[in-house]
């Protein structure tokens, strides 16, 4: 279920590109990556040294692109690549933990994390449970859910947070 490459050699220039389109692999599996940005992640991913056809096509086609040419690009492009595209719900609580790992960067803000998406979730371990157990499910709700301690809530949110960050499940392996 790990995105899987056949690479053999850790410092080859193929190898440095993965992450980048091994995460956007994942956000895509996830629904947490648009499509007209797949077009800029092929660019990077030529940038850095990966080349195959469908690559080249998805990275130049335009960000207003038909998403559905756009989606098959992308994912003719990791087929030619051996990325495999994770299972719909391993891609979610990797999303999960990326989340949680924007909030500690200061890089998510309260609408990001205020989604009855991640309510949503599959949870397996007690660290996903704690972190979505934090969320409000929605950004109507935010007042109500946090009452008037917000900066308690944070700090509670920022334990189970660096918890679930701390202890990857799953996710791409790099």
């Amino acid at each position: 279920m790990a995105a899987t490459d056949d690479t053999s050699e850790p410092d080859s220039p193929a190898r440095s590109t993965y992450p980048s389109l091994v995460e956007a692999a994942w956000l895509y599996q996830a629904d947490q990556v648009c499509p007209e940005d797949l077009p800029m992640t092929a660019a990077q991913a030529l940038a850095m040294g990966m080349d195959t056809p469908t690559l080249c096509e998805l990275a130049g086609l335009p960000r207003h692109a038909d998403p559905r040419d756009i989606r098959d690009a992308f994912e003719q492009a990791l087929e030619e690549l051996r990325i495999t595209l994770p299972d719909h719900h391993l891609a979610r609580r990797f999303a999960l933990r990326r989340m949680a790992m924007r909030f500690i960067a200061g890089e998510a803000d309260l609408a990001e994390l205020a989604s009855a998406e991640w309510s949503e979730v599959r949870v397996e371990t007690a660290e996903e449970q704690a972190f979505v157990a934090l969320l409000p499910p929605c950004t109507c709700c935010i007042e109500y859910t946090l009452g008037v301690d917000e900066a308690g809530w944070r700090a509670q949110l920022h334990y189970a947070a660096t918890a679930l960050v701390s202890r990857p499940t799953v996710g791409p392996r790099f």
